[in-house]
C-alpha cells in the first residue's frame, strides 16, 4: 500500500486525486491518497505530489506551517508547474523573497508561456507516447543538469524531466498532466513502488 500525499493549499488538489486513484487503478495498485496541509500531513507519505498554483503563495503557506524542512526529507516528489518550481535549484524571474525547497538540478523560468488568459493546450510527444497537454501561467524548464533526464520537449523547449538522487526521486512538468491524462501519474507509481 503506497501513501501518496497532495499538497492541497490550492490549485489542482481534485484534479490529482483523481488522477492518481485512476492511475492506481490502472496498475491495479493499492494506495492512500490524502490532502495534505500541514507539517504533520507528511508523516509517513512515501510520495508527494505538489500541484500547479500560485508558486509564491505555495511557498509562504509551506513557511507558515513549517514544511519546508519535512518536504525535502519525503522520498518521492512529482511537481507539475508551480510544483516544477518549487522543486528547482535555480529559478529565473523570481519574484521577492521568493524560495524553493531546492531539489531538483534544474533550472525554471516563472509564467513563461504567458499570462492565464494565454492557456493553452497542444499535443506533444513524451517518452510515455503522445498526450494533450495544457498549460496555464506554465514555467519553462530552461536547463537540466547532471543527473536529470528529459521525459518530454516539444521543439527545443524541456517539457518534462526526472531526477533520480540515490533513493530520492522527483518528476517535474511544466504542464498539468492531470487535467488529460493519468500516464505521468502511473509513471510516478511505478517509479515510488520500484523504489521501495
Amino acid at each position: 500500500m503506497l501513501r501518496v500525499g497532495i499538497l492541497a493549499f490550492h490549485g489542482d488538489v481534485s484534479e490529482h486525486l483523481r488522477a492518481s486513484k485512476g492511475a492506481a487503478e490502472k496498475l491495479k495498485r493499492k494506495i492512500i491518497v490524502s490532502e495534505v496541509r500541514t507539517r504533520s500531513d507528511l508523516n509517513g507519505l512515501d510520495a508527494l505530489i505538489i500541484p500547479g498554483g500560485e508558486s509564491t503563495t505555495l511557498q509562504k503557506l509551506c513557511e507558515r506551517e513549517g514544511m519546508f524542512p519535512a518536504m525535502k526529507k519525503i522520498k518521492n516528489i512529482f511537481g507539475t508547474c508551480a510544483g516544477a518550481i518549487l522543486l528547482a535549484k535555480k529559478v529565473r524571474n523570481k519574484a521577492t523573497n521568493q524560495r524553493t525547497i531546492e531539489l531538483m538540478n534544474i533550472e525554471v523560468e516563472r509564467n513563461a508561456y504567458g499570462r492565464q488568459n494565454e492557456s493553452f493546450e497542444k499535443e506533444i510527444g513524451t517518452t510515455l507516447g503522445k498526450m494533450v497537454a495544457t498549460f496555464i501561467r506554465a514555467p519553462h524548464i530552461n536547463n537540466v543538469g547532471k543527473g536529470v533526464t528529459v521525459l518530454a520537449k516539444d521543439g527545443g523547449e524541456i517539457l518534462a524531466c526526472e531526477q533520480r538522487v540515490g533513493d530520492k526521486y522527483y518528476l517535474a512538468l511544466s504542464f498539468h498532466p492531470e487535467l488529460t491524462t493519468t500516464k505521468f501519474h502511473e509513471y510516478f507509481l511505478n517509479q515510488v513502488a520500484s523504489a521501495r
